[in-house]
Formats: C-alpha cells, sequence, structure tokens
C-alpha cells in the first residue's frame, strides 16, 4: 500500500552576501535620489531641477502605459489624451477660470474653486478613468494595429477637442490655457514657498520633486502589485492568447476595460 507523504514547501533563503549587496545598493540609490536635486541644482541652477521634474512625471506616465501595452499587450497610441483630460479636470477645479465664465459657480465660489490637492487628484482620476471606459467600451474587439489606429484618432480628437473649447462657452481657454492655476499645498505646506531645514534651502521645485518621487514609488508599487493579482495575470494571458484567455474562463471584457 502507498503511503502519501506530506510534501513541505522550500523556503528560498537569501545567502546574506546577496543581502548585504541589495541592501548596499539600495542605500547608495536612496542617497542619490534624495540629493539629486541638490547635486544638480548646484551644478546647474533651477532650470535643471526642473527638468528632473518632468522626467519624474513622465516616469509615472511611462509606467502607467507599461499596464496598458506591457501588462495587457493592448497598443495604445492615445494612452496620452487620458493625461490630458486628468490635467485639465484639476487645473479647472483648481483655478478661478470657471467662476469668470459660468454665474452659477460665481455664486457659490466668488474667489473661484480652490479644492484642496488631495481631493483634486481622485477627482481627476475618476474623470480620466470615465474617459477611458468612453474609448474601451466600443474598441473591445479591436486587436494590434487596427487598436493602434483607433486610439492614435482618439488621442488627437481629444487634443483638437480642447484646443477649440474655448467657444462658444470658454472651458479650456483654448491654446493659451487655463492660468492662475493654485500651487500644490498639502494642509498648511505650501510646495510654491522655499523651506529650510537643517541649514539647507529647499526651493520650491525641490519640493516638487520630492513630491513627484513619492508619486512615482507609490505608482511603481500599485504596478507591482497588480502584476501579481489575479487581474495581472489575467492581462498577462490575454496578452499571449487572448482566445485561449476566454476558454479559461477570464472574462476578457471586464479585464479589458
Amino acid at each position: 500500500m502507498t503511503s502519501i507523504q506530506s510534501i513541505e514547501p522550500s523556503t528560498t533563503l537569501i545567502p546574506e552576501k546577496n543581502l548585504a549587496k541589495t541592501l548596499t545598493v539600495g542605500i547608495i540609490t536612496a542617497f542619490f535620489v534624495i540629493a539629486a536635486p541638490m547635486i544638480i541644482g548646484t551644478a546647474g541652477g533651477n532650470y535643471w531641477v526642473r527638468v528632473l521634474d518632468f522626467a519624474m512625471l513622465y516616469v509615472m506616465l511611462a509606467l502607467g502605459l507599461n499596464v496598458v501595452v506591457g501588462f495587457a499587450g493592448l497598443l495604445d497610441l492615445g494612452y496620452i489624451a487620458f493625461y490630458a483630460v486628468g490635467a485639465y479636470t484639476a487645473a479647472l477645479l483648481s483655478s478661478p477660470h470657471l467662476t469668470s465664465q459660468f454665474e452659477w459657480i460665481a455664486h457659490l465660489a466668488p474667489n473661484g474653486l480652490h479644492v484642496p490637492f488631495l481631493i483634486i487628484v481622485p477627482c481627476a482620476m475618476a474623470v480620466a478613468a470615465f474617459f477611458g471606459v468612453i474609448l474601451g467600451a466600443p474598441t473591445l474587439r479591436l486587436r494590434g494595429d487596427y487598436l493602434a489606429i483607433v486610439t492614435l484618432g482618439f488621442g488627437e480628437i481629444v487634443r483638437i477637442f480642447l484646443n477649440n473649447l474655448d467657444r462658444p462657452v470658454n472651458i479650456t481657454n483654448g491654446p493659451k490655457g487655463i492660468t492662475g492655476i493654485d500651487s500644490v499645498h498639502l494642509g498648511d505646506f505650501s510646495l510654491a514657498q522655499t523651506h529650510s531645514l537643517f541649514g539647507f534651502q529647499f526651493p520650491s521645485v525641490y519640493s516638487y520633486y520630492y513630491l513627484f518621487v513619492l508619486a512615482a514609488l507609490l505608482v511603481i508599487w500599485v504596478c507591482t502589485r497588480l502584476q501579481h493579482s489575479r487581474i495581472g495575470r489575467a492581462w498577462a494571458a490575454i496578452r499571449e492568447d487572448e482566445i485561449a484567455a476566454k476558454a479559461m474562463g477570464i472574462n476578457t471584457r471586464n479585464v479589458k476595460l
């Protein structure tokens, strides 16, 4: 009679040498990430620190694009349109622009809509997600080059639409863009001001850099968790073979949306 033996899961221990090497690399990387604006600001001025700010912003955009193209395998060439919609939403909620165009808003907020930053972020995300559903619903059956053409057209439609939405009602102020946007405030802490810490001066561009670094780390963590989650495995299955994924019981429609 055959006896059934239980097999204990093996645990692979990280060698102390590799662990020490990983910690060393992590500490050095963290040091350069923290000191980057001070090093670059001293060498090239605040202009190059602002360039670094935009670089961190584009890192987050690239991570979001990697979810669509890399994880799910959907060739979306109009991805930047969702960023534009979210950016305009944030600008409208943090500026007096709508107050000057609509009387009923002026009665509610005479000095303009100055919504707190922590409320603006989820609102902008919700509006961008809504437009994502609008684009995703009619393109569920498209793949490859056909999906790329449709999403490219959607991106151009959004760009032209927003550039011409200054008439008959001026909502986006056309090609001039929205002005008078509030700086980021986290409670009583304003990123528009120069702050001092341990005798070091931190101009506004430094504060924005650290905000973008924290946001990028959060996005990296979310993307990593998504990749190893149930929906991440479903995206990978759709990327490799959508027909096989559907045959295995994956709801490809909901997963794509």
